[in-house]
C-alpha cells in the first residue's frame, strides 16, 4: 500500500517501499491488527490467541510509534552534524544513517484499520467460497 500511494504523490516507483520501514500506512500496523482481527474472527475474540495476538499488535504499534519513530529522528540529527562536519574530520566521509524508521500516531492507526479491514473482507471472501 505505501508503494501505491507513494507513486500516486511523487509520480515515481521506489522499490525500496516494497521492504523499508516508515510511511502511510504502517505496514507493521496493517499487518499484526490483520492477524489479531483474523484470530479474532477465525477462533472466537474470548480465547487465549485472540489475546496473543493483541498483545502482539500492541508491542509491535507501540514499538513503531514510539522507540523506532524517535530512532528516525535521532538519525535525522545525527546526520545533519555529520555534514556540517569539515572535510577532514574521519567522520566526514560516514554513510548517513536510514531516517525513515517509525511511524506518526495517524500512520500507526491507518495501518490499524486497514489490518482490520483485510482480515474482515478475508473472512468473507472466505464465507462466500465455502458457501459455493
Amino acid at each position: 500500500m505505501q508503494t501505491v500511494i507513494y507513486r500516486y504523490k511523487e509520480r515515481r516507483w521506489d522499490v525500496k517501499r516494497l521492504i523499508g520501514s516508515g510511511g502511510m500506512p504502517s505496514s507493521h500496523s496493517a499487518t499484526v491488527t490483520a492477524l489479531a482481527a483474523a484470530t479474532g474472527l477465525q477462533d472466537g475474540f474470548g480465547g487465549s490467541l485472540f489475546a496473543a495476538t493483541m498483545v502482539l499488535a500492541c508491542v509491535v504499534m507501540y514499538d513503531a510509534r514510539g522507540v523506532r519513530l524517535h530512532a528516525g529522528r535521532q538519525a535525522e540529527v545525527l546526520n545533519q552534524i555529520v555534514y556540517e562536519l569539515p572535510a577532514e574530520h574521519p567522520l566526514s566521509e560516514t554513510m548517513p544513517l536510514r531516517e525513515l524508521l517509525g511511524h506518526t500516531l495517524p500512520q500507526v492507526v491507518a495501518g490499524g484499520i486497514l489490518g482490520v479491514v483485510t482480515a474482515v473482507i478475508v473472512q468473507l471472501i472466505k464465507i462466500v467460497v465455502t458457501q459455493a
